[in-house]
């Protein structure tokens, strides 16, 4: 039986992942901050696990809590409070690198040693195309109408994570997916696509063996070209 943590598992694609990855025979924990907003994903048969990725003590109760983890999904993210550049200072710069970035090192690094005996450790980060410089110049991509600072930012560094994650671990399966524009409470629910289409990406890398790809970026339509 794979064991998955998702982490933001209680809304959006993240609960979205959660019941593909159930469905697809996973053993499913979902990290959330707040227990009590677990029931969708209890419903699914996902066991709740109380995590907040900006919180280190938080984290290391949750790993605690697993004997074995097979795939780690990095899904939690928030936008943060900046939209332009007269509300942007480094304060929002920080808010939403802590869960966007700092988070994803925190629960990685937490969670390598289970990983690690893992006969297939895959760990899939959520990217964005906002985070995707050749996105951001498209006038014809969705991407180009972010004007977001701190979360594309964030989400650019997640790309770079990523591919140094893949080079350093090299017996892993580590890939970034993006969802596309989807409607959830990010973006108040204005996006295009639904969160099953958001999340095809993330379910196709999480469902990799041994022998798939390392260190890509996949939207739903399959490996995009750095």
């Amino acid at each position: 039986m794979t064991t998955t943590l998702v982490t933001g598992a209680n809304k959006g694609l993240g609960l979205e992942t959660t019941r593909r990855l159930i469905a697809a025979g996973h053993t499913v924990y979902a990290g959330m901050r707040d227990l009590a907003s677990g029931d969708a994903a209890r419903d699914l048969g996902a066991v709740a696990v109380q995590l907040d990725v900006t919180d280190q003590d938080s984290v290391d109760k949750a790993i605690g809590s697993l004997s074995t983890l097979d795939v780690l999904i990095n899904n939690a993210a928030v936008v943060g409070s900046s939209w332009n550049l007269d509300d942007l200072d480094v304060d929002a710069m920080r808010v939403t690198f802590e869960t966007n970035v700092y988070g994803v090192v925190r629960l990685t690094q937490a969670a390598l040693p289970l990983l690690r005996q893992s006969s297939s450790p895959v760990i899939v980060n959520v990217a964005s195309g906002l985070g995707f410089p050749r996105a951001l110049l498209d006038p014809e991509d969705d991407s180009f109408h972010g004007y977001m600072i701190p979360y594309a930012s964030s989400k650019a560094a997640v790309l770079a994570l990523t591919i140094q994650y893949a080079k350093n671990l090299p017996g892993m399966r580590i890939n970034a997916s993006d969802p596309g524009y989807t409607a959830t409470d990010l973006n108040s629910h204005k996006g295009h696509q639904t969160v099953t289409e958001g999340t095809d990406a993330t379910v196709a890398l999480a469902l990799i063996g041994p022998d798939g790809p390392t260190g890509e970026y996949h939207n739903r339509q399959g490996r995009i070209t750095y």
